[in-house]
Formats: C-alpha cells, sequence, structure tokens
C-alpha cells in the first residue's frame, strides 16, 4: 500500500482524536480502491513461491537421498570390484600354477614315455634273445629227460601190447609225463598233452586187480584133489536112456578091461579129469597174470565144464567151487582195447625237428656269404 492509502484510513477511523467532519460524514464514499486483489495476488505468489520452495526442497531431499543411495551402491561396487580383483588375482595365481604343473607333468610324461619306448625296445630285444635261445639245441640234462621220457613210453606201448598190462602201462606213462614237465621247452607241451590222454585211456581201460582173483583160482587148484568125482556107478542121463546104454550095462559086469598096472579105467580117467581141471586152472592163472583176461575166461569156462562133466555136482564143496568160478567169471571184464604210439610218434617227430634246427642256422650265413 502506498502512504496516501495509509493517511486515509487512518482520518476515517472513529474513536480517533481528530473530531468527524459533519460536511464530510454525509459526504457520499468513495468508491473503494483495488487492494484485495493485490492482496489475493501477493498471496497466490507467497502461496506459489511456497510450493515451490518446498518442492525444492523436497527435491534437493530426494537427490540427496539419491545421492547418498548412489554413494552406497558405489562403494558396494567398489568393493565387490576390489574383491573380484583380488579373486581374479589369485585365480591368476592359481592358474599360472596348474599351467606350470601341467608343463611339468608334461615333461614328465615325456620323460616317461621316452622310459616306456626304452622299455620296449628292450622287452623287444628279450624277445628276440629269448627266441634266438629257443631255436638252440637244447641242453643235455633236457636231451636225458626226452631220451627218460621216450624209454617210458616205449616201454608202456610195449607192456600193454604184450602183456595186455594197463596198469603197467599207465605207471610208465604218468612217469613220462612228469619226466617230460621237467623240460624247459614250450614245443613239447603237445607231446605231454598227448601222453595225458593215453595215460586217461589206459586208466579207465584197466580191468579188474588180479590179485584176488589170482588167490581165488589158487585156492581151487588147492582144493581140486579134495574135491568128490562122479561115483563110477552112477547111471548118466545117457545110461538111463537108450538101447546101447542098457546093453553096456547088462555086459559091463561081465567084461572088464584093466591096465598092466592094475588101475582101474575109470580111476586112471578120474585122474586125468583132475589133471585137465587143474591144467584149465593153471591156464586161468597164467591168463591173469598175461592181464589177458579172454585167456583166462576161457580157462576158467573149460575148468567149470570139467567140474560139471568128471565131478560131483551133488557135493556141496563141487557146487561152492562151481559158485566161485561163476564169480571169477562175473569179475573178468576185460576192457576196451587203447590205441598206443601217438605221442610217442610225436615225441620223435619234435626231437628230429630241434635236431635239424641248427644245421640250418649254420647252413644259413654259408649260404648268404659273399665270397
Amino acid at each position: 500500500m502506498s502512504q496516501d492509502d495509509l493517511t486515509s484510513d487512518v482520518r476515517t477511523t472513529p474513536g480517533m482524536g481528530t473530531p468527524p467532519d459533519p460536511a464530510r460524514s454525509h459526504r457520499p464514499a468513495p468508491p473503494a480502491r483495488p487492494g484485495g486483489g493485490t492482496l489475493a495476488l501477493a498471496l497466490l505468489l507467497a502461496l506459489i513461491a511456497i510450493i515451490g520452495v518446498g518442492y525444492v526442497a523436497w527435491r534437493q531431499w530426494q537427490l540427496l537421498h539419491i545421492n547418498a543411495q548412489a554413494l552406497r551402491t558405489t562403494a558396494a561396487l567398489e568393493e565387490r570390484t576390489n574383491t573380484l580383483e583380488r579373486t581374479l588375482s589369485t585365480t591368476t595365481s592359481q592358474g599360472n600354477l596348474v599351467l606350470q604343473r601341467l608343463n611339468d607333468a608334461d615333461q614328465v610324461n615325456r620323460s616317461l614315455r621316452e622310459e616306456l619306448l626304452s622299455q620296449d625296445q628292450r622287452v623287444r630285444d628279450l624277445e628276440e634273445a629269448v627266441g634266438k635261445l629257443s631255436e638252440k639245441t637244447l641242453s643235455g640234462q633236457d636231451a636225458m629227460r626226452l631220451d627218460e621220457t621216450e624209454s617210458l613210453l616205449r616201454m608202456g606201448t610195449e607192456r600193454y601190447t604184450l602183456f595186455h598190462d594197463a596198469q603197467g602201462a599207465a605207471q610208465a606213462f604218468a612217469l613220462a609225463g612228469q619226466t617230460l614237465a621237467g623240460v624247459n621247452d614250450n614245443a613239447f607241451k603237445g607231446v605231454q598233452q598227448s601222453i595225458e590222454a593215453e595215460h586217461e585211456a589206459l586208466a579207465k581201460s584197466q580191468s579188474t586187480d588180479p590179485a584176488p582173483l589170482l588167490d581165488s583160482v589158487m585156492q581151487l587148484r588147492n582144493e581140486l584133489p579134495t574135491l568128490p568125482l562122479r561115483p563110477l556107478d552112477e547111471p548118466t542121463a545117457q545110461e538111463n536112456t537108450g538101447v546101447w546104454a542098457r546093453i553096456w550095462h547088462a555086459l559091463r559086469n561081465v567084461v572088464q578091461i584093466r591096465r598092466d598096472n592094475g588101475a582101474p579105467v575109470d580111476i586112471a580117467d578120474a585122474h586125468i579129469a583132475r589133471e585137465l581141471v587143474a591144467l584149465d586152472l593153471a591156464q586161468a592163472q597164467a591168463g591173469l597174470l598175461a592181464w589177458d583176461s579172454d585167456a583166462a575166461a576161457t580157462a576158467l569156462k573149460r575148468a567149470d565144464a570139467g567140474l560139471a562133466a568128471q565131478f560131483d555136482m551133488q557135493s556141496p564143496p563141487v557146487q561152492q567151487a562151481h559158485q566161485r568160478i561163476a564169480t571169477l567169471l562175473g569179475q573178468l571184464k576185460p576192457g576196451a582195447p587203447v590205441k598206443l604210439g601217438a605221442a610217442l610218434s610225436e615225441l620223435r617227430n619234435l626231437r628230429a625237428v630241434h635236431a635239424l634246427k641248427p644245421n640250418a642256422e649254420n647252413t644259413a650265413p654259408a649260404n648268404g656269404a659273399k665270397p
């Protein structure tokens, strides 16, 4: 407001020291001045200023808050960056260490590869040396063992061929296999397998042990003189039937034939019958001793037929002898024949090949040498 407006307001205010002017009091009031709009405008401007100041203050506070948060974020990022830098430096150092170790391992692998190659070469040299040694002549000890093996095989084959002694031949082949096992040459492994196969065949073809059979036959021979013969006056089946049997029975008491020494013919025939049965038993013993089951069985059958024809079959001792012969025939089971000689032939062929190898090695350089 201006000074004039204030002065006019003071003058017109009642209750003051200046008396009111009656002339003016009856005057019409002057028109109001436009002072309220200015005040409103001032108030509006003040409000706008306050709002602007508040907005500026709020923005300033927000900026300060954002700056503080940004500072914290920046500090955190810087710390994380430092941590990452330290981790990266640690990783780099570890990577360098790993790379160094890899280089060391590569060098070690190279050295190991070189050593392996050298070892491989040495093994090849050793194999070549062993091959050359195996191609040389066998030592004296191996030659002696081969000679012994060949002798045992030949002995076993001849024993089985001549005497049918499968048990003795099997023992000879077993000793031959044990002797050949001591030879330090893998070329004879096939021969050893052939020897084992023939030994198994001989073991399977072995018949019953002849010792108890021989004892039984010897007992029969010892008991034969005590066995009762058929009675002289006992009618046989042919004497009981037929015309000629009845005629012979009627004339037998009339005509009698005697020997010069006074022995009756029937008594001499009985003695011959005992001797024949004893000979059959002796042949059975000889067959058992020779491991000939067929010959022993044939002789026992003849002895059994002699007992049935010349001895008293009603007597218990004769019946027991007959049963014992039947038992012996049941125990005599001839084994299947075995073909021998394959191992011996293979051994001889291998020894001949080994004997020719040194000559071939000695003649090869001579033929290929330059004049």
